[in-house]
């Protein structure tokens, strides 16, 4: 099996609309490693990150993080390991148009 170390995805959220950061490509699976949160405004807001299994519809049983802050003129960075099969959905929200997240990891064919 081939590894590619990379950034998965990124994406600037629209505010209170959820959005895939990453989806795991058929037939491979992937390791998130690394999930940064950046508020670009000087105003604090609230996040979002959730997994779907298999892409599965927004629930409750998905967030991994629900409603946390992000200062303002900050980032966050999360080291989780998440590991991810084929199909699998990381999306974020935020209540704010001024959050970039991005994630970085590994794809595995």
């Amino acid at each position: 099996m081939a590894t590619t170390y990379k950034t998965l995805g990124q994406v600037a959220l629209t505010a209170a609309t959820e959005a895939n950061v990453y989806v795991v490509p058929t037939a491979n699976s992937a390791v998130v490693s690394t999930v940064s949160i950046c508020n670009r405004s000087p105003t604090s807001t609230t996040y979002r990150l959730l997994v779907k299994v298999g892409n599965a519809a927004t629930a409750n049983l998905q967030y991994l993080v629900y409603d946390s802050v992000a200062p303002g003129n900050d980032t966050i960075f999360l080291t989780l390991g998440l590991t991810l099969a084929a199909g699998d959905v990381l999306a974020a929200n935020a209540a704010a148009s001024t959050v970039t997240v991005s994630s970085f990891g590994s794809e595995i064919y």
